[in-house]
């Protein structure tokens, strides 16, 4: 298992270990992640970017530049094929090169991107001005475009606006001229890559999605940890989770799911992890 660890004192660490760079569908760049970090306080974070691995060599010099702990970690868009949810599996500490998890994310990436290509297609068609070359220079470091990328050349409407919504709703959700979605894999397809390259699985914000059941399952098949503090759960959504990291024996997590002007209008740091994970992995 890998971290970039910046030698912090275990009673000193205040981590977030939830944040998005514009390497999936964050809106800044991994050093303008750390350098908010740093200025909110934090001494530990982890890179989750949607089914993409970390860049090693960047994490490893931005620790060492902002001396911060880095923890390798991922986000995992996964199904519950049972009950037909979405589950989203968070990884970390994985070796850094990844063939279990990358042979998955691949898979998941390119139908993403292959989707979002045609979705661009339904828009454009639709009447709505989208200009190609604007989306694909937003999805740059990605490499896949994302719903947030093709939003930012529509509008520039912040994420949280009535106007951004709107249109969302309109073009992605219901009847929407672009609604659907693509095939996920697994969610025990997820956690056993995250386990076969060494890494620690972690259940993301179940109360947001409404995964709890799938646990005990999940658990079967090394699930080793789940997220407690997000700005989406409830009390009743925290306690749930506290029973299950009992039952189960399971680490908790948290943090801000940060995604920047792309998402909610929270900051990096402003839902901590209950825990570290650097002198854990």
């Amino acid at each position: 298992m890998t971290d970039f660890s910046s030698g912090t004192n275990a009673n000193t660490v205040s981590a977030d270990l939830h944040v998005h760079s514009n390497y999936s569908d964050g809106f800044h760049s991994m050093e303008g992640v750390v350098v908010l970090a740093k200025n909110n306080g934090l001494t530990e974070i982890s890179f989750t970017d949607h089914d993409c691995k970390i860049n090693h060599v960047q994490a490893k010099y931005l620790s060492e530049k902002y001396e911060i702990t880095i923890i390798p970690g991922i986000e995992i868009s996964a199904y519950d094929f049972e009950r037909n949810r979405k589950v989203h599996i968070l990884g970390y500490g994985y070796d850094e090169k990844a063939r279990n998890i990358s042979s998955l994310c691949d898979v998941v990436s390119k139908r993403r991107h292959d989707y979002s290509l045609r979705q661009i297609k339904q828009i454009q068609d639709a009447g709505y001005e989208l200009n190609m070359d604007e989306v694909l220079s937003y999805a740059k470091y990605s490499e896949t475009i994302y719903k947030q990328h093709i939003m930012r050349a529509l509008t520039d409407a912040h994420f949280a606006s009535e106007a951004y919504q709107t249109l969302y709703q309109t073009l992605f959700k219901g009847n929407g001229v672009a609604s659907g979605d693509i095939s996920y894999v697994s969610a025990v397809e997820a956690v056993e890559s995250i386990v076969a390259d060494g890494g620690i699985a972690v259940l993301a914000h179940p109360g947001q999605l409404d995964s709890f059941e799938i646990v005990p399952l999940l658990a079967q098949h090394g699930l080793k940890g789940i997220e407690r503090n997000h700005f989406d759960h409830t009390v009743k959504d925290m306690k749930r989770v506290d029973e299950l990291a009992r039952k189960y024996d399971l680490i908790m997590t948290g943090g801000s799911d940060f995604h920047g002007l792309y998402g909610k209008p929270i900051g990096i740091g402003e839902v901590r992890s209950p825990q570290s994970l650097c002198h854990i992995l």
